[in-house]
């Protein structure tokens, strides 16, 4: 997210307000991380990152399944706010990063990219796309999830980010919630199913 008046906004939002969508007061949003969580078909990963963490609401809930984890967002409040959070916790660190144009320097096995694509242009979304792919592990997955209804500070609909993503990742598409207020994708490197790994019958 590199257009300069998005960036203020979120970062007015941020500076205002501890919770600026209610993350830790809404069941909406606790309903939705918990179907999140729910579709990610490892019980543990090495190294998970969310870009557009915000104030890590959902972090925290990942790093209890993640070796290490790394969190970016574009507000340097919203950091500030994860970092009072999350950050006494040896495996999670928070940085400032604007995609697309900061390209994460590690890879990781989970990349879960959360109500953040329709705040990316076309191409800034098709390389953020790219660049998360490139940086997934062999074996990793990717979780999208994202809200369908019109956006009055969003470039597209959350179903035009999941069209998007479907359309770029060479990846297996693995599972799909659709509810009337949001979607939630999983693609991985890998197709098989959690049955088969556990070597159920």
């Amino acid at each position: 997210m590199s257009d300069p008046r998005l960036l203020a906004h979120f970062e007015r939002l941020h500076a205002d307000s501890i919770d600026p969508w209610g993350y830790d007061t809404r069941w909406y949003e606790a309903r939705k991380r918990a179907l999140t969580l729910a579709m990610l078909p490892r019980q543990r990963y090495r190294h998970g990152f969310e870009p557009g963490c915000s104030i890590g609401a959902l972090s925290a809930e990942l790093i209890q399944r993640c070796d290490a984890f790394t969190g970016w967002d574009a507000s340097p409040s919203a950091v500030a706010s994860a970092r009072r959070r999350l950050g006494h916790l040896d495996n999670a660190r928070f940085e400032q990063r604007t995609l697309p144009t900061a390209l994460p320097a590690s890879t990781f096995d989970l990349i879960v990219f959360s109500e953040v694509g329709y705040y990316l242009q076309e191409p800034a979304l098709v390389a953020t796309i790219y660049n998360l792919q490139r940086a997934l592990r062999p074996s990793g997955d990717l979780i999208a999830c994202h809200w369908r209804h019109p956006l009055q500070d969003g470039y597209r609909s959350g179903d035009d980010v999941h069209e998007r993503l479907h359309d770029c990742l060479e990846l297996h598409a693995v599972s799909s919630l659709v509810e009337r207020d949001f979607r939630i994708d999983l693609w991985s490197r890998d197709a098989l199913d959690v049955g088969r790994w556990e070597a159920l019958k």
